[in-house]
């Protein structure tokens, strides 16, 4: 492994633990005795709808797994689509799957829209 590569794994590493922090944070609030169901649609909301972050969570994440997919049609040997397909059925299963089901879970909780 090159130097470069071991730098840019070390810098893949620290973003995954930075995300697993703020992860816990938000499934620390998700389990707090006082989310009733208007403040938990709104969370569910913003994992798929976050203004602040254009897409949410989500699709956020099908991005980086579909950034993963195109570097691998690039890169697998016989170009036999055996990475880069389930890398994009994984993206498809969040993009497809994942944010609608959110979506359908916020709407049974309160259907009326986010806290205000």
């Amino acid at each position: 492994m090159t130097g470069h590569t071991r730098t840019r794994l070390d810098r893949v590493r620290a973003s995954v633990g930075i995300a697993q922090l703020a992860l816990q944070q938000i499934e620390d609030d998700l389990s707090a005795d006082d989310v009733d169901q208007e403040e938990l649609a709104a969370i569910l909301r913003e994992l798929q709808e976050d203004v602040d972050v254009p897409g949410g969570l989500f699709p956020a994440l099908a991005q980086l797994v579909t950034a993963a997919a195109r570097r691998a049609e690039q890169i697998e040997p016989d170009r036999d689509g055996d990475a880069s397909c389930p890398l994009h059925e994984a993206a498809a299963l969040l993009t497809d799957n994942a944010g609608p089901r959110l979506n359908w879970a916020a709407r049974s909780l309160h259907p009326q829209g986010d806290l205000a």
